[in-house]
């Protein structure tokens, strides 16, 4: 049997463009969310309705945990007996133990594979992947593929707008005087996930609007001065608002293209509902 050429495996804090989920060789390991002692799989038996509605009105502490070894070893032996390579692209290192559970899936099922640390999430992963189906059709190897995917890393861009403070307060990323002083002030927190693939504060913005306008502002200049040409829009469950957006930077970037779409549950439980988020390769 003549096996196919690359298998790709993200995790599933990456979102599924429309390449991605039609593409019959790549594949998603899910991240689990866990409500007090429930445990979910994400994208599977958690919807987003249901997600929000917990946030919401649940009193259960919230959290998420990457796939076992077990099961990635599982996989990468499924996927060895049809691929003759596999370039596995995970959430951030710093951000996730998704990654380190890969590696070591891997070498359980004594698999070769090659792993990329995105240094991002979400859209940060797509965009590699995409890119690397890109190179693949243009005839390079897997591991050349992988060495320019690697040195992409360092040309993510992101700008993520936390739109409610409950989730980040509920995670224990805030204190109870930071989340009642934010939300008195009507403060809107810019984060960034910085080339080293770590979350910071970037800024905080006071009003809504502002905090828009801070995201469009950085659109444009990076049309501007780098030339950008395609932006990812990811929301937690505010399609109106991005695509409100996506029309406001239009006008004044009109040749910029985008994709909206919305973060995986095992993302919004840390990001919480509302937030918006800018993000590309320069």
């Amino acid at each position: 049997m003549t096996l196919k050429e690359i298998a790709w495996l993200v995790d599933s804090s990456a979102y599924m463009s429309n390449t991605l989920k039609n593409h019959p060789d790549v594949f998603t390991i899910p991240l689990n969310i866990h409500f007090g002692l429930e445990q979910f799989v994400d994208g599977i038996d958690l919807t987003p309705e249901q997600l929000y509605d917990r946030i919401r009105n649940g009193t259960e502490s919230i959290k998420t945990s990457q796939p076992s070894a077990g099961e990635f070893a599982v996989l990468y032996e499924k996927l060895s007996k049809e691929y003759d390579s596999i370039i596995a692209i995970h959430v951030s290192k710093s951000l996730s133990g998704t990654l380190s559970s890969s590696i070591s899936g891997a070498q359980v099922a004594q698999v070769q594979v090659e792993f990329i640390d995105s240094l991002s999430l979400s859209a940060g992963i797509t965009g590699l992947v995409e890119k690397g189906l890109q190179l693949q059709e243009e005839g390079l190897s897997y591991e050349d593929i992988a060495a320019k995917l690697r040195e992409m890393t360092s040309k993510f861009r992101n700008y993520i707008l936390i739109g409610n403070l409950t989730q980040l307060y509920k995670g224990g990323r805030l204190s109870s005087a930071q989340f009642y002083l934010g939300s008195l002030l009507k403060i809107k927190p810019i984060i960034q996930i910085t080339p080293q693939g770590e979350l910071k504060e970037l800024d905080k913005v006071r009003s809504h609007k502002k905090a828009l306008q801070y995201l469009i502002n950085k659109a444009v200049e990076a049309t501007d001065k780098d030339g950008l040409k395609h932006v990812y829009i990811m929301h937690a469950n505010a399609e109106q608002q991005a695509i409100d957006l996506k029309e406001a930077i239009l006008q004044q970037a009109p040749h910029l293209q985008f994709t909206i779409g919305e973060i995986s549950t095992s993302l919004a439980v840390h990001a919480g509902e509302d937030t918006v988020a800018l993000l590309w390769y320069l």
